[in-house]
């Protein structure tokens, strides 16, 4: 379990996100939700140890504060909308760049068991035919596998994504959550995942966690959560109405 107690931060001393304490539990993807602006990457920044942050952040009994970089990317992976490439890595190589936590010194070369986790990691996102095709000859959909199985290829207890879906068509982000949420289940691990498409939300969260303004407007199931008062206090909009009239255009 991870478990978030009272954090708060921010940047330049300014609070963006104030007082967050939830729990996410093994096997289940938690989804945070919200507008624009209300400290949703931020809340996810301070989990990755990329922010400082005050109050406690606990995986399975572990302050990760006490966790070195090392230990931290064997427990914690960060996918995030766009990834730069800087330079022209096969599939192979890429997904490969999640074993490097496990080396045992810079020098060391990959061992059989990291050859077959890479290969894998690989075949569980569909793209194996692609392992040794230049990342820069990728689609945004294929690129996006890429780096999906680079975090389950670093085999951490928790990865957080950051608007893992944007700009990838629809069968991409169904595919996308489709392969994380059989990864979570299979391991028994943990996802926590920032999205906008509040469908989707629903259709693959087993916990939604929604913010405003950098505090937390409710948690639960997305049943309990996506009220319909809440969501037009939220988003400024009533988000059903909307989403039952452009439903009705298929009909």
């Amino acid at each position: 379990m991870l478990e978030l107690k009272n954090i708060s931060c921010g940047y330049d001393g300014v609070d963006v996100v104030r007082n967050i304490t939830l729990e996410a539990k093994r096997g289940e993807i938690l989804c945070i939700v919200g507008p624009n602006g209300c400290g949703k990457s931020t809340l996810l920044k301070s989990i990755g140890k990329l922010i400082e942050y005050r109050g406690d952040i606990v995986l399975d009994s572990k302050d990760i504060e006490k966790l070195n970089r090392k230990e931290l990317a064997k427990n914690i992976a960060l996918m995030t909308q766009t990834s730069n490439i800087y330079f022209p890595y096969t599939v192979y190589e890429t997904v490969s760049l999640g074993r490097y936590a496990y080396l045992k010194g810079a020098l060391s070369s990959l061992s059989k068991e990291d050859n077959a986790i890479i290969i894998e990691a690989i075949k569980s996102v569909g793209i194996i035919e692609l392992k040794d095709k230049l990342i820069s000859e990728l689609s945004g959909g294929q690129l996006q596998r890429v780096f999906l199985a680079r975090a389950f290829a670093q085999n951490p207890e928790v990865i957080l994504l950051d608007e893992p879906t944007n700009h990838l068509d629809l069968k991409c982000q169904v595919e996308i959550l489709e392969y994380l949420s059989l990864w979570t289940k299979e391991n028994n691990k943990i996802v926590i995942a920032v999205l906008h498409d509040l469908n989707l939300v629903n259709l693959f969260s087993e916990k939604v966690v929604m913010l405003n303004q950098g505090e937390i407007i409710g948690q639960g199931t997305p049943k309990e959560v996506f009220l319909e008062d809440d969501l037009e206090k939220v988003y400024d909009i009533n988000v059903k109405r909307f989403m039952l009239n452009a439903l009705g255009k298929w009909q």
